[in-house]
């Protein structure tokens, strides 16, 4: 069954900084046919929160609309290790040896989303890093 698409709200400023996601956060994307998982792991606990209210399913589906208009993207928070994984169904052009694209088992999607900016964090010193 489906679930109706939220309104996100807007992330609440915690200061005027913005930065690469590699800088706060780092990544790890592989595959399982045409489904793509990206995990996106703090680099401190602390920065959690921050994360959590600036990158939704939907940022990563517009980020990534380039895969196609039948790309679904579910979030899973993972607090307990300071991650989420994002689950992206449809994103691989039926993946394996299925596909024509150029990364048809989804290994640089992670890399990809490191340049993904996340904005309107504290400076990176006062989360630890």
């Amino acid at each position: 069954f489906d679930v109706p698409d939220q309104v996100q709200p807007t992330p609440r400023p915690e200061g005027s900084h913005s930065y690469r996601l590699e800088e706060l956060a780092y990544t790890r994307s592989g595959d399982k046919g045409d489904t793509a998982n990206l995990g996106v792991i703090c680099r401190d606990p602390s920065l959690y929160s921050a994360i959590d209210e600036r990158i939704s399913a939907e940022d990563v589906r517009k980020y990534f609309s380039y895969l196609g208009p039948d790309l679904k993207v579910t979030k899973y928070a993972l607090p307990g290790s300071s991650s989420f994984n994002f689950l992206m169904e449809n994103a691989l052009g039926g993946g394996g040896i299925a596909s024509i694209r150029s990364d048809p088992q989804g290994k640089a999607i992670g890399q990809i989303f490191t340049d993904f900016i996340v904005e309107g964090v504290k400076h990176k010193s006062e989360y630890g890093l």
